[in-house]
């Protein structure tokens, strides 16, 4: 299948929600009942503000149709890239992070964003930052209090097949930049630092964000980075482990332009990446590995009509067979980014 074959047979379509405000940095994930839930930083006026907050959105019908929001976190300062995962059990974890970029940035360009503001003092406001998780044993009916983690990432926490959960990120907040995994041996409620990702020579860890995991069908454990140092800027660097998380390879390019990435294993073991594309044709990509990410496949066009802010795709395997991938995209300049999603017949890695 060619690349301009697999975008014929591709159908994107944007998710309608009831207002028209700025949605991002979703995650999708498939639970183990077919039911599809995306989690999402909603209800924002802009890519930068203190409105944002946790939303998730329900599917049952494989993405065709899509329920209103349900808002799990909104605290009085920026809540962000929502990550969500169903454990082995059945439970259902959401990661997000809080921000003050807004005021640093001093974007306070409406009376609502300086009313935002004074509805708390800055010790409040400070005293929020931080990585969360919210934790669920009821299909997301109802939500745990938030609670602490180690380190963010956008589309958060993978399970691995002896049980264990894995959640690769960066330390936050923290001046230090490091970057590792944490792992949970009681489904979700406590985490332990693991071990730190080493760095390339040359490269500092600041300049490493936004990282993703899966478990390879040998074993091995892969994790992406995005990647802002000088060498390879603004690509994806790959790191592995071969004895469950203890210790990482040195981070290395694989040639792939574009961030950041997630990673998925399908039924046959195929494992496929989703990631932006920030260049012209803006859009978003897809690629995949027979060989457990050794290699990977030439890139697979999902959208390639992106109008400026856009990315962060994630993508789940259907009963079909199809792939759908989610994603955020602003389409026309001065509009709020939206919500869309691509469904196309399953790829074969070249």
């Amino acid at each position: 299948m060619t690349r301009r074959d697999l975008f014929a047979l591709a159908a994107t379509s944007i998710i309608k929600l009831p207002t028209e405000t700025f949605s991002g940095w979703p995650t999708l994930t498939r639970r183990s009942n077919g039911e599809l839930i995306v989690a999402y930083s909603g209800s924002r006026q802009a890519h930068v503000c203190p409105f944002g907050r946790v939303e998730i959105i329900r599917s049952q019908d494989e993405g065709l149709t899509w329920s209103t929001p349900q808002v799990i976190l909104d605290t009085p300062i920026d809540d962000r890239d929502a990550g969500i995962t169903e454990t082995a059990k059945g439970t259902l974890l959401v990661t997000t992070f809080t921000s003050l970029v807004y005021q640093k940035q001093k974007l306070y360009s409406t009376e609502a964003w300086q009313a935002a503001e004074r509805a708390t003092t800055q010790q409040q406001r400070d005293s929020l930052l931080g990585a969360y998780m919210l934790r669920s044993t009821d299909g997301g009916l109802t939500w745990s209090t938030p609670y602490k983690v180690p380190v963010t990432s956008p589309h958060g926490v993978i399970q691995l097949k002896d049980g264990r959960l894995l959640y690769p990120g960066k330390k936050y907040p923290d001046p230090s930049g490091e970057i590792g995994v944490i792992e949970s041996k009681d489904d979700g409620l406590k985490w332990r630092w693991l071990a730190t990702i080493p760095t390339r020579p040359g490269d500092t860890a600041e300049n490493y964000h936004e990282l993703h995991g899966v478990e390879a069908a040998n074993g091995h454990l892969i994790v992406h980075i995005r990647n802002h140092n000088k060498a390879n800027a603004q690509e994806t660097l790959q790191t592995e482990s071969t004895n469950g998380g203890r210790t990482w390879s040195v981070p290395k390019a694989i040639g792939v332009w574009g961030l950041p990435s997630h990673l998925l294993r399908l039924k046959d073991n195929t494992l496929v990446m989703s990631y932006g594309y920030r260049r012209a044709p803006r859009g978003n990509h897809l690629r995949t590995s027979k060989d457990n990410g050794q290699t990977w496949s030439e890139p697979i066009i999902l959208s390639n009509d992106g109008a400026g802010d856009l990315g962060y795709p994630s993508t789940v395997e259907l009963k079909t067979g199809e792939l759908l991938t989610l994603w955020y995209e602003v389409l026309k300049p001065g509009t709020p980014a939206i919500l869309r999603t691509s469904r196309y017949a399953r790829p074969d890695a070249r």
